[in-house]
């Protein structure tokens, strides 16, 4: 298409790495016609989402709510994980209770988008893998793999904008795509029967806050809970995050009293157990940027406009740790695989790499020229192997996208980083942070929580710079995906770009059972995460 191609003209179509060399396989865009950012004011978001040979089947009269055996990955910016454990809330009052017993639908079917097709009942069994995302007031589906520009599936909603999805390929009921709106409003689908679906509206679908019943504010976040079938936050642009529970009614009444103090965290739960969404976080002032699990199900990290990156234990409602960003807002966030580190990008143009072990930022990342807009971890990279003598070397690839058009790669070595800073006297506050005066309040109830830290004086923080920095959008950018033989861009005229990998076609690594960049067993993936940024040197 014509957008598509200036979308290409005056760019390298290739950008080289210690690796090798990363071209630009094809693009995905959108028919001339949709409302673009210029008009729709509404940032491209990409979700990767892989669909098994067959539909996941769950027994319909009984079944547990607990934990699923494998582990789930969203691929959202916004990150994902998978737990050991179900989730129990422990602090104020909780709802744990309310999780146990029989899984089954209640909610009813959307009005406003399409509800005539009724309960998913998934007849599309083959695999595929493919892209999600957003331009203007529509939804597109396209296929990862295929060369063409064109999406298979355009949704379009109704007087309001999808700002932010997600993809869960672990629902047992069908209902593994989440869409979160301008309005506030948030659906659950079945990313399966929408591919089968030759119209423009979501089908099959559940509505949740319906037009803003709850929260008319915009919804820029939702994450799937891992390992907690049926539940999913979202985070809006006034400060809270809801709880909500996919197989229950969507209540017209608001459950949750006025929020007594905006500057303080503070957790309310539904007073009935009807009700939905079951809980209100109130982050505090300004609006929830973002939001991401940690790989284990443990921690919810979020991101927001008073420039803090918050880190809660979620399970047991409670805030853990913190730290302020150096100037403006942080606009998003991604967990390392093996949960020790946390990305954080924003309008100080630095990425921020957080320890959740010395609970302090522990490096910098210096080299974009504008807002940085997305952050992730390279799980599938492979580090050189390189003869040091030093014994066990540890080295991330993480990436990063902004509004200065540039993709960034680096290097985090944390033999060379981490090791030495945590040898030296601090010359601030000790990063072990075990002394808190700060207190959050749950159901009236006062708890203490975790220390939220101003940044640190950036001559005591180490800086990184990226080993690759490559243009290519002409657009600022939005979106930042990692696969296996990829890497996936975006922009927010809503363009999509996959440039392979050096060397695509050769066995990167060895994906067991059909795992996917999204999905996959536990055992796999931990293995998968030892393999691709732990390197042992003799």
């Amino acid at each position: 298409m014509a957008t598509s191609n200036s979308q290409s003209s005056g760019f390298r179509s290739h950008f080289k790495t210690s690796e090798g060399r990363y071209s630009l396989s094809h693009e995905k865009t959108h028919p001339t016609g949709l409302l673009h950012y210029n008009l729709g004011k509404v940032i491209t978001q990409v979700t990767l989402a892989h669909l098994r040979d067959k539909p996941i089947q769950t027994p319909s009269n009984s079944g547990s709510s607990g934990s699923s055996g494998g582990v789930r990955f969203t691929t959202r910016l916004l990150g994902a994980g998978n737990g050991s454990r179900g989730l129990g809330f422990g602090g104020g009052n909780g709802f744990s209770g309310r999780l146990s017993g029989a899984i089954k639908s209640t909610a009813t079917p959307i009005t406003n988008v399409n509800s005539s097709n009724g309960p998913v009942t998934p007849s599309f069994d083959g695999e595929g893998t493919y892209l999600i995302f957003n331009v203007g007031d529509a939804l597109l589906i396209s296929d990862y793999n295929s060369p063409e520009k064109e999406a298979i599936t355009i949704i379009h909603f109704n007087s309001s904008n999808p700002t932010c999805h997600t993809f869960d390929s672990e629902a047992k009921d069908g209902h593994d795509l989440l869409v979160g709106l301008s309005s506030g409003d948030v659906y659950s689908a079945s990313l399966r029967q929408q591919l089968q679906d030759v119209g423009k509206k979501l089908v099959g679908g559940l509505h949740y806050n319906k037009d803003g019943s709850i929260n008319s504010s915009r919804c820029n976040a939702v994450a799937w809970v891992p390992n907690a079938e049926g539940l999913f936050v979202a985070g809006h642009a006034d400060g809270n995050v809801y709880v909500y529970d996919k197989t229950k009614d969507g209540s017209g009444d608001v459950p949750f009293p006025p929020v007594k103090d905006t500057t303080q965290f503070s957790i309310a739960h539904a007073k009935s157990s009807k009700s939905n969404p079951i809980a209100r976080w109130h982050i505090g002032q300004g609006s929830i940027n973002g939001l991401a699990f940690s790989p284990d199900g443990m921690y919810l990290a979020t991101v927001g406009r008073d420039g803090y990156l918050r880190v809660f234990e979620f399970m047991k409602e409670l805030l853990v740790c913190g730290s302020k960003s150096y100037f403006g807002a942080l606009l998003c966030c991604a967990w390392s695989l093996d949960g020790k580190y946390i990305l954080t990008g924003g309008e100080d143009d630095l990425v921020q790499v957080w320890s959740m072990e010395d609970q302090a930022v522990v490096a910098w990342g210096e080299g974009h020229n504008s807002w940085v807009s997305g952050v992730a971890f390279d799980h599938y990279w492979e580090a050189p192997s390189v003869d040091t003598g030093a014994g066990e070397i540890t080295t991330y690839r993480f990436g990063s996208v902004g509004q200065d058009t540039q993709l960034l790669l680096w290097d985090f070595a944390m033999d060379e980083v981490v090791v030495p800073l945590r040898n030296m006297a601090p010359l601030g506050v000790s990063p072990s942070f075990s002394a808190s005066t700060n207190q959050s309040t749950c159901d009236g109830a006062v708890h203490t929580m975790g220390a939220l830290h101003p940044a640190p004086i950036r001559k005591e923080v180490p800086k990184l710079a990226p080993v690759m920095a490559h243009r290519v959008h002409a657009e600022p950018l939005s979106g930042l995906l990692f696969t296996k033989d990829a890497i996936v861009t975006a922009c927010h005229e809503g363009h999509v770009k996959i440039w392979d990998r050096p060397g695509k076609g050769d066995v990167m690594l060895d994906h067991q059972g059909g795992l996917s960049a999204v999905a996959g067993s536990k055992e796999v993936l931990l293995q998968l995460g030892k393999g691709t940024i732990s390197h042992s040197r003799q």
